[in-house]
């Protein structure tokens, strides 16, 4: 058994623009070499032109693209 206690979760903040959780995750994703403001601004230029091509907003269409990514069904490992 461990002495130490258990590690509690941690929540993602929210992005100082669009103050979504979401956001924040990508930029983590994104993040390279610990260059967490390169990161911010790659994925603002990006939801930048998101907004200039389909003029909607461009956290909806981050919402539809990673739920078209993600599997219906998870898929485990068989040992």
């Amino acid at each position: 058994m461990s002495r130490r206690g258990t590690a509690e979760e941690k929540t993602a903040k929210s992005d100082p623009i669009y103050r979504n959780r979401l956001v924040n995750i990508l930029v983590n994703r994104i993040l390279k070499h610990g260059k967490k403001s390169l990161a911010y601004q790659i994925l603002y230029r990006a939801m930048k032109k998101i907004q200039q091509k389909t003029e909607t907003n461009p956290l909806s269409v981050l919402r539809q693209v990673i739920r078209g990514v993600t599997p219906d069904i998870a898929v485990k490992a068989s040992v």
